[in-house]
């Protein structure tokens, strides 16, 4: 029998964890997280509050001999990134997240975890039930919408926090507080197509590209992981010189903050096409296997017959696509010439789909340097400016620019040091957080943000550390102590 993750310690922060896997929250459909959330407050008659998008704040007193200690935010973000794998059956608005215990780590079965951030809340949850832990008055903010909007985030009102010291549990690495994050901005591009009916006698195939580890577009951009679009794209565009194929369909990656995992294409070749093309496929994969034998050994590519699709593009809209695609920027574009190793500036390829009318591609831009972060998100506009496509920027996020002087930073490093005896790692991290925008609309606001570590966060790979979860847990529980 496996062994229970409720089971594990701290006991109640593990019970809470356990708990919030049952509950659906994906982005914008955090109906019933804010109503455990609700009925939580009441239930521990505390002071609960939920705004007009729905983050929740739950308010709690002092401990005793702490009432005149400063107000402490706890914050963390309700919703999950819904990911699972092609072979899955899971409905995410509907199905609990079936967890189990794999030696040192809890993972999920085929579909993401929703450690990012669930157990921040299960910390946020197991503070406010406990009576024994000490602290100051405690705000502990739960927002919505994090992974795809920074909905929550983005419209706090002014007067809803009055806390002046932050503590963001949205980290995926124990023994790193981060003190500074990037800005964020999608670019997202409406390419209209024309279609053509499939020659007679052409047989119609589905390539796959899958096996990927994906991963967060933002923390592991810089870890060379092949990007399922591109592989993808580069078969299409290399093979369109030697072969000559008509593309039905092209269908790869998912959401705008993940490495594409998995992408298919569907297309159709004359007969006496039919071989070589499968030759070339199978050459294909030889290739690009020895690109990525280090950063994705599990990368697979097959081709299989499949069924004759309603339509292909015509040759313009396919040149269009498969031109652009290889055009557009991806991976790292920058890194820091102040901080080591840091990436700066980067693109993610997230998605292609096809709707009705034209064919919608996914991108985002990340930068601690706000005009980088606009010059990137140019620089994939003028990628598909002559296929007359609409071009849509969003109006991004700010970074988060450290603070030197930080007393929180001061008090977390040194608590960290006389727990475990080394030194913490002080740092921006590429990712956005939540800190950007909330120390916008509370500029006074002294913000830290450390978290236990997560691997393979917005994939199915997702996968939360048992051990980096308690020295997490202590951490917090001595910061909250100290201040």
């Amino acid at each position: 029998m496996e062994p229970k993750i409720a089971n594990l310690k701290p006991e109640r922060l593990w019970h809470y964890f356990n708990e919030i896997l049952e509950i659906p929250r994906p982005s914008k459909k955090e109906e019933k997280i804010v109503e455990y959330l609700l009925k939580f407050g009441k239930k521990n008659n505390l002071e609960t509050y939920k705004d007009e998008v729905g983050n929740v704040l739950i308010k709690k007193a002092a401990s005793a001999g702490k009432e005149a200690a400063k107000t402490v935010v706890l914050q963390s973000h309700m919703d999950m990134v819904c990911e699972k794998n092609s072979n899955k059956t899971h409905d995410f608005e509907k199905d609990p997240i079936i967890a189990f215990i794999d030696g040192e780590w809890v993972k999920a079965k085929g579909t993401t975890l929703g450690a990012d951030d669930g157990i921040g809340i299960a910390a946020q949850l197991a503070i406010l039930e406990s009576k024994e832990i000490e602290h100051g008055p405690l705000e502990c903010l739960f927002t919505t919408d994090e992974e795809t909007g920074l909905t929550g985030a983005r419209h706090l009102h002014p007067s809803f926090l009055k806390g002046k010291v932050l503590l963001n549990l949205d980290s995926e690495d124990e023994g790193q507080l981060y003190i500074g994050c990037a800005g964020g901005k999608d670019t997202t591009i409406e390419m209209p197509y024309n279609t053509e009916a499939v020659p007679e006698g052409f047989k119609s195939f589905k390539i796959t590209v899958n096996g990927l580890k994906g991963g967060h577009s933002g923390d592991d951009i810089q870890k060379g992981l092949g990007n399922a679009n591109k592989i993808l794209n580069r078969l299409l565009w290399m093979a369109s010189s030697k072969f000559d194929f008509k593309l039905a369909l092209f269908d790869g990656g998912n959401l705008r903050n993940a490495i594409a995992r998995e992408a298919y294409a569907i297309v159709c070749t004359a007969d006496s096409d039919s071989k070589n093309i499968q030759d070339f496929v199978a050459s294909y994969f030889s290739t690009v296997k020895k690109e990525y034998k280090i950063t994705d050994a599990g990368l697979n590519i097959q081709i299989d017959k499949s069924d004759k699709p309603k339509f292909v593009l015509d040759q313009y809209s396919k040149d269009n696509l498969l031109n652009s695609l290889y055009a557009c920027p991806h991976g790292v574009l920058a890194y820091s010439a102040s901080i080591a190793d840091f990436v700066e500036t980067s693109t993610n390829l997230a998605a292609v789909k096809f709707a009705d009318d034209f064919i919608k591609i996914t991108t985002s831009q990340r930068s601690s340097v706000e005009s980088s972060k606009i010059d990137a998100a140019n620089m994939v506009r003028a990628t598909f400016t002559h296929t007359k496509a609409k071009i849509y920027h969003s109006d991004g996020y700010p970074g988060w620019t450290p603070n030197p002087n930080s007393e929180i930073v001061r008090l977390t490093a040194a608590s960290y040091r006389s727990l475990f005896n080394v030194d913490p790692k002080v740092l921006a991290i590429h990712a956005g957080l939540e800190c950007g925008l909330i120390g916008d609309i509370y500029p006074e606001m002294d913000m830290i943000s450390f978290g236990p570590t997560i691997k393979g966060a917005h994939s199915p790979d997702e996968r939360l550390h048992i051990e980096s979860t308690v020295k997490f847990w202590n951490l917090l529980i001595d910061v909250l102590k100290k201040i």
